[in-house]
């Protein structure tokens, strides 16, 4: 199955709007472009899978745009799991983000749509969270490979 990257976003300021982009530079410093919560740490880099966020967005009957989610990234063709912890994701040909743990759902997903932060919960639907191994220049339909 190919796996692709559909989507980029970042937001500078804390409680900001989400910024698409058709390409970013992913650094050790500062992740998504300049990303407010792009520090290095275990959450540097959010990643999620297009059909975890439709399976949520059906739960709850309703069609939600993925930036509602407020995530970084979001591919398609694969969905996360607990047993991904520790992997490389690998996107185009330079960046390697590894999966640091699973993005927990909160109230600010309630706040979106009722029943959202609930339709997140199971399955790791909300996605998942990376820290930069790799710094690289993506760009919307770049190839990922998850090892």
């Amino acid at each position: 199955m190919t796996i692709t990257l559909d989507a980029i976003a970042y937001k500078t300021a804390k409680r900001g709007i989400m910024k698409p982009a058709f390409c970013a530079n992913v650094t050790l410093e500062r992740g998504v472009e300049n990303d407010v919560f792009g520090r290095p740490s275990k959450r540097q880099v959010t990643v999620m899978s297009k059909q975890q966020w439709l399976m949520a967005c059906q739960q709850i009957n309703t069609n939600l745009d993925w930036l509602t989610r407020r995530a970084n990234l979001l591919i398609s063709g694969y969905e996360f799991s607990a047993t991904d912890v520790g992997k490389i994701i690998e996107i185009g040909s330079e960046l390697q983000l590894q999966i640091t743990g699973e993005t927990d759902p909160c109230n600010k997903m309630e706040l979106a749509h009722p029943g959202l932060e609930q339709a997140l919960m199971p399955d790791w639907r909300g996605g998942v969270t990376c820290r930069v191994i790799r710094t690289g220049l993506i760009q919307l339909d770049d190839s990922v490979k998850i090892d």
